[in-house]
């Protein structure tokens, strides 16, 4: 999203470290026109997500497989690639979670994505528009694809 503070990104050694949310992964797993951007801003650093990340790319695939978008086995392939990504996972407090969730009205799987992100102080990558801003908002740093 242009036009928002962004910040900068945090250095582990020599490795930057982001927390990325399921838009962006289904982006670089399913080729859509935002990967290479992503791929490109990623490269060489550490991946780091809620554990709840499983759940919403679980959930993504069953709900294109659904609208007949894709089929199971082709959903299967995508998950294998999801795995080969190198991600942390970490677990968020829920209490915290909830209160995010209700003071920014929005739903609790996006709060833990941003409760990631400051736990860590890292930068945030999505392509999902409301997420970035309420980041934004909330003076969490965006990168920008």
């Amino acid at each position: 999203m242009r036009g928002h503070t962004y910040c900068t990104i945090v250095q582990i050694g020599t490795r930057m470290e982001i927390v990325i949310d399921t838009s962006a992964i289904l982006a670089v797993i399913t080729g859509e026109p935002h990967r290479p951007a992503i791929l490109a801003a990623t490269q060489g650093a550490t991946l780091r997500a809620p554990t709840s990340l499983h759940w919403e790319i679980g959930n993504a695939f069953s709900a294109m497989i659904k609208r007949r978008r894709i089929t199971r086995e082709s959903a299967i392939r995508a998950i294998a690639l999801y795995e080969q990504i190198p991600i942390a996972f970490t677990e968020v407090d829920l209490d915290q979670a909830v209160t995010l969730a209700a003071r920014q009205n929005i739903y609790a799987y996006d709060a833990y994505v941003l409760i990631c992100a400051q736990q860590f102080a890292l930068p945030l990558i999505s392509l999902d528009a409301a997420l970035v801003r309420t980041a934004a908002a909330i003076v969490l740093g965006v990168i920008d694809v």
